[in-house]
């Protein structure tokens, strides 16, 4: 199974009306054939290492493909451009707050192209810069992390979270959680901006999905004695 139509054809098989159903309610474009990510990962499996043929699923545009593209690529292989690309590319908030953050992050370059996207006034790419950063603090040592500019981000969400777009409020509010979770020697300010935003209202389409309150997220790993603890990915 080394070719695009190859991957594509197993992918269908794979994919069920039930599944795409739930996608769509959450924003997933028509063009996918609504597949489990269990079932992405077993595929993952069999094509890993193929970097290659990992970028040209993620061009073929199929919503399955190009998420299935980000567990095999190898981000750090990736250029700057290519990054770009997949960012400028992504379909819907899976592809832009999942995928291409899971690949950006592996990048030396993960921080510069992170503060480069949040400034972007493309819905997608904004928020697919805020997730990106929150997935270096996720893995990178906190001696890898310029603090100042983790306090800059937080004054800009709590100046700027009530008239950015949709998706954008959404993963700002969850970098707040993550400098709270990830960043011990941040926690406390984390909270604050936290506090200051309060609830963040945003367009969950038609789902049962809640916008987590940052407050109460940051206490409960705070509870569960995980603050602080980093992780080898955010590729899920």
């Amino acid at each position: 199974m080394e070719t695009v139509s190859a991957v594509l054809s197993e992918l269908k098989t794979k994919g069920s009306e039930q599944t795409r159903k739930i996608f769509a309610k959450h924003g997933a474009p028509e063009s996918m054939f609504g597949v489990k990510v269990a079932d992405m990962k077993v595929i993952a499996k069999k094509i890993k290492g193929n970097q290659e043929l990992a970028l040209e699923l993620y061009d073929c545009g199929n919503s399955d493909a190009m998420y299935l593209a980000g567990m095999v690529a190898d981000g750090s292989q990736m250029s700057k451009k290519q990054l770009d690309q997949w960012a400028k590319d992504a379909s819907w908030s899976m592809i832009a707050e999942y995928t291409v953050p899971g690949v950006t992050c592996e990048n030396d370059s993960a921080r510069d192209i992170a503060m480069k996207w949040i400034k972007s006034k493309t819905e997608t790419v904004a928020a697919a810069g805020w997730c990106t950063y929150s997935g270096i603090l996720a893995t990178r040592n906190d001696d890898d992390i310029d603090f100042a500019e983790v306090e800059a981000l937080l004054d800009k969400i709590e100046s700027e979270i009530t008239e950015a777009k949709n998706r954008v409020r959404y993963t700002m509010n969850g970098f707040v959680i993550s400098v709270g979770g990830y960043v011990k020697a941040l926690n406390k300010r984390a909270k604050l901006t936290a506090k200051k935003i309060g609830v963040v209202n945003c367009d969950v389409g038609e789902t049962a999905c809640k916008v987590p309150l940052a407050s109460e997220y940051i206490l409960k790993i705070e509870k569960s004695g995980k603050l602080g603890k980093k992780r080898k990915t955010i590729k899920c």
